[in-house]
């Protein structure tokens, strides 16, 4: 009978959900000091090397076990499928990216909204799911009608129901997973 064995099959999926779960932790040991100082974004003074870092780190915080756990589940659905299409190193370019517009974005036009979680990047891998089946010449009507569901979706929470889901993140995510995917598969 042949042996199984636990395989590490997407680096930068498991590395981000175990990276993630030391924030949590430490978060939880510093009643949330270090989510404010390391791993959410907001306006902050040009001054600070540090506001830079969370430009890219506020992926990293979650404000709960929930919230943790809602976004890695998604990472970890979705993840090792896009690691396994586009390769480690085009998933870590998407989280970047994902990270710095979505923190740019938050710093510029929400300055007195903190954003901290992963929602940006679980949107940006919905959205680069969806073009996984992508042809040149062709947009898939899977990745139209999430793009359609989501977008739509989004805009009415955002206007009609106040809570601390930053539907920016989503949108912006979205668009970013769609920007990268179509450009990764039309090649």
């Amino acid at each position: 009978m042949r042996r199984l064995k636990i395989t590490f099959n997407a680096p930068v999926s498991l590395g981000f959900v175990l990276v993630s779960l030391a924030a949590l932790g430490l978060s939880f040991l510093t009643g949330g000091r270090s989510n404010t100082l390391l791993f959410s974004t907001y306006h902050s003074s040009l001054l600070s090397p540090l506001t830079y870092l969370r430009f890219f780190t506020h992926v990293l915080g979650h404000g709960s076990w929930s919230h943790y756990a809602g976004n890695m589940m998604y990472i970890l659905l979705l993840g090792p499928m896009l690691e396994e299409k586009y390769g480690s190193k085009q998933i870590s370019t998407a989280i970047l990216i994902t990270a710095g517009v979505t923190g740019l974005v938050n710093y510029i036009f929400f300055p007195a909204t903190a954003l901290l979680g992963a929602s940006g990047v679980v949107f940006t891998f919905i959205l680069l799911t969806s073009f996984t089946g992508f042809h040149d010449g062709e947009i898939p009507l899977s990745f139209l009608l999430i793009a359609v569901i989501f977008i739509g979706q989004q805009v009415v929470e955002g206007i009609f129901i106040r809570d601390n889901v930053s539907n920016m993140a989503h949108i912006i995510g979205g668009i970013t997973g769609a920007v990268i995917g179509y450009n990764v598969n039309k090649k």
